[in-house]
C-alpha cells in the first residue's frame, strides 16, 4: 500500500488530504484543513502551517507528499508571492521529516482526473468525490483539490515499492 499526502497551500486555509492505495485503487481516505488568523502577522501564520504539517507527516509517515505548484499572476504577483510561502514551508517539513516532495500544476490534475485542464473548482470536486466514493460534497475546494493531488501522486506512483 502507498499514503500520499496532497496539499493546497493557502494563508488563511490548506487543505489536506490522504489517500492510501495501490495502483488505482484508492482504499481509505482523510482530509481535513489548517487555519490561520487573518490578524496575526505572517511569519506567525508561516509557523503554524509549517509545525502543523510536519507533525501531520511525522504522524502519518507518508510515502509521498504532492503540493500545488504555485504560479503568479503577472497583473498581480502578491497572492502568488504569498502562496509561494506558504509552499516554501511545506516543503521545508517534508525535507525535515525524510517525505519525499513533488509539486504538481492544479491543471495537471484536473486534465487527469476531469480530462479538461481547465475544469472548475466544482467538476473537479465531482471527480475526487467519485474516484473516492464519498456520498457528500467536499468543501471548501481547498479539501477537494488537496485530494486530487494526492490521488495524482498515487495513480502517477501505481508501479512503486508498497509497505
Amino acid at each position: 500500500m502507498m499514503k500520499v499526502v496532497g496539499i493546497d497551500p493557502g494563508l488563511a486555509e490548506t487543505g489536506i488530504g490522504i489517500v492510501v492505495g495501490r495502483g488505482l485503487k484508492i482504499d481509505s481516505y482523510s482530509f481535513g484543513i489548517i487555519k490561520t488568523a487573518k490578524n496575526l502577522p505572517i511569519q506567525e501564520r508561516l509557523l503554524r502551517i509549517f509545525s502543523k504539517i510536519r507533525q501531520l507527516l511525522s504522524e502519518q509517515q507518508p510515502d509521498l507528499i504532492v503540493i500545488e505548484d504555485v504560479f503568479s499572476l503577472g497583473k498581480n504577483p502578491q497572492p502568488g508571492i504569498t502562496l509561494g510561502k506558504v509552499a516554501g514551508v511545506v516543503l521545508l517539513a517534508a525535507c525535515q521529516t525524510d517525505v519525499p516532495a513533488v509539486e504538481v500544476p492544479v491543471r495537471q490534475a484536473k486534465q487527469v482526473l476531469t480530462g479538461n485542464g481547465n475544469a472548475s473548482k466544482e467538476q473537479l470536486e465531482v471527480a475526487v468525490r467519485r474516484l473516492i466514493a464519498h456520498p457528500d460534497s467536499i468543501k471548501p475546494f481547498h479539501l477537494s483539490d488537496a485530494l486530487a493531488l494526492a490521488i495524482i501522486g498515487l495513480f502517477r506512483n501505481q508501479n512503486a515499492p508498497f509497505q
